[in-house]
């Protein structure tokens, strides 16, 4: 018994919904978030804030671990 596996259509058929530009999110006047000159968009500026706020939390994190540690409080 010899099955034919099914041919796959044409792979060089041109996307019907092209990638958006990473820049372009719609906003036209962004010129007060424009940090030297750059093209910034509002949602480059919600990724900075939500990793600065990331790396603050982390940063007291490991700073009350490392005083608990001295204080001889167990780390869990």
């Amino acid at each position: 018994m010899s099955q034919t596996l099914p041919v796959p259509k044409s792979t060089n058929k041109k996307k019907e919904d092209p990638l958006p530009d990473p820049q372009d999110n719609g906003l036209s006047d962004l010129s007060h978030n424009n940090p030297k000159g750059r093209h910034v968009t509002s949602q480059f500026i919600d990724c900075l804030e939500y990793f600065q706020a990331y790396r603050d939390c982390k940063k007291a994190w490991i700073e009350q671990r490392k005083a608990d540690r001295r204080a001889g409080r167990p780390s869990s």
